[in-house]
């Protein structure tokens, strides 16, 4: 099988007019889009006005020479990879542009096929290396579903929706209580579009204190504050070209808020700690279990900003909103968590306790539930007794058959969110941890409820 080739954004620096155009000739012929530069000055000129995956560069050139020019690259742009191309042989010189990070040097003259291989090498090493990155990024969602399921009109009209967005570059603003997937539609939204190849990175801004998510997601240069002992690349440099999913926007801060809309308006930015202005391709896809044009008018979030996430929204059913779609749901949940366990099957008493359940934390709490069961069950099937939901499922399938009087009361929906929050944290003994994961919040949510309801452990 062929090695995939990878198409690129390629600078050629050079101060000889005819060498600068057989090399685009060249490169050109191979499918990338290559850039000129007379000098060092201008190549640097260049490397700020856009992002390079690859530079062919000269050493002696004139006004700024191609070492200065190869120490900036690698101190503004680390993942761009550097050919040194020379009609100098020495080896002192070879062994320096190495040491300061360059792929490989080149003596003129050279053959044709020599330097294909090493493009194509220079490429793959960039390729790994992003990839590595985003890896890092992405691990913890490595066991979750990517899967869209579900059969429910409401879930197929956001399902279509979704398809027709996908291959256009707008953003997209993904709206829904927790739990109701909107990675996974983030996920769908950027497989389905023409950033496919490229990088898919993710950040939950309410996972990140307000005063290190700029530097999460711009970077950081060496001794910017007290812990940054080296540069650092942010979120954005990694996913140039690909798709930057920023998850519980509406947690961000009203001092970061600004620079992000600037980001987004001009693919610009600076590292923390830096002054120099550089430039990223993302697309944005954002996601909020908020009501942010309510938050715009409570003075906690931008409007302009606003407008700019909101291109496209997508408004993600609840499970009682598709409550046909929890057999489905729950089905896939069990081939997933049982390819490392004993088979478990649902008895139709636990599928019918399912399907009446609430659900307050949608299918993360479904797939909560239904991993604690497999684990609690005695035999090949899972029963009522195996679920382990809150309060209010026992008092809904109590033998009295009278049902949860509260929920359809008279009760606000901050007095049930408070009962309900109260409930789990008692059944699992004030175990944060375990009580976000039912209830599918944050830590971060979950202590700011506690205060906000005055809950206390007993």
């Amino acid at each position: 099988m062929p090695k995939q080739r990878h198409i690129a954004n390629v600078l050629v620096a050079d101060d000889e007019f005819d060498f600068r155009m057989i090399l685009q000739s060249f490169l050109e012929s191979e499918g990338h889009t290559v850039t000129t530069a007379e000098d060092g000055a201008d190549a640097i000129n260049k490397l700020q006005e856009k992002p390079f995956d690859l530079v062919l560069l000269d050493i002696r050139m004139p006004r700024v020479d191609g070492i200065e020019v190869l120490q900036f690259i690698k101190q503004q742009y680390i993942d761009t990879q550097v050919i040194i191309l020379t009609a100098v042989n020495d080896v002192r010189i070879a062994v320096e542009c190495m040491h300061l990070g360059a792929f490989h040097f080149l003596t003129k003259p050279y053959s044709v096929d020599e330097l294909q291989s090493l493009v194509n090498r220079a490429l793959e090493k960039r390729q790994m290396s992003i990839e590595l990155k985003v890896m890092k990024t992405t691990i913890s969602r490595l066991t979750q579903s990517s899967q869209l399921i579900g059969q429910s009109s409401e879930f197929q009209k956001v399902l279509e929706l979704a398809g027709k967005v996908a291959p256009s570059d707008s953003t997209v603003l993904l709206e829904g209580a927790s739990g109701t997937g909107k990675e996974v539609f983030a996920n769908f939204i950027y497989k389905n579009s023409p950033r496919a190849e490229k990088p898919f990175v993710a950040l939950n801004c309410a996972s990140i204190p307000d005063t290190l998510i700029e530097s999460e997601l711009f970077g950081h240069e060496k001794g910017a504050f007290t812990d940054a002992s080296a540069m650092r690349q942010g979120l954005v440099e990694i996913a140039n070209g690909g798709t930057l999913f920023l998850d519980e926007i509406g947690e961000i801060s009203s001092v970061f808020q600004p620079k992000l809309l600037r980001f987004i308006q001009l693919g610009e930015y600076r590292r923390v700690g830096g002054n120099k202005t550089l430039k990223s391709d993302v697309r944005i896809i954002s996601a909020t279990n908020k009501n942010l044009f309510n938050e715009v008018k409570e003075g906690h979030f931008r409007e302009d900003l606003l407008y700019r996430l909101n291109v496209i929204t997508i408004h993600l059913p609840s499970m009682m909103e598709r409550k046909d779609d929890i057999p489905l749901l729950a089905q896939s949940i069990l081939e997933r968590k049982n390819k490392l366990r004993e088979k478990k099957e649902l008895h139709p008493d636990a599928l019918l306790a399912l399907t009446e359940y609430r659900w307050p934390g949608n299918i993360r709490e479904l797939e909560n539930v239904l991993e604690r069961a497999i684990i609690l069950s005695t035999d090949n099937f899972i029963r009522p007794k195996d679920l382990l939901l809150p309060q209010q499922m026992h008092s809904l399938h109590s033998s009295t058959g009278n049902g949860n009087q509260k929920i359809g009361s008279a009760m606000s929906l901050n007095e049930l969110e408070k009962e309900h929050i109260a409930s789990v944290l008692v059944n699992t003994k004030w175990n944060k941890n375990l009580a976000t994961k039912i209830l599918g919040i944050s830590l971060k949510t979950l202590y700011t409820k506690i205060h906000q309801y005055n809950l206390k452990e007993e």
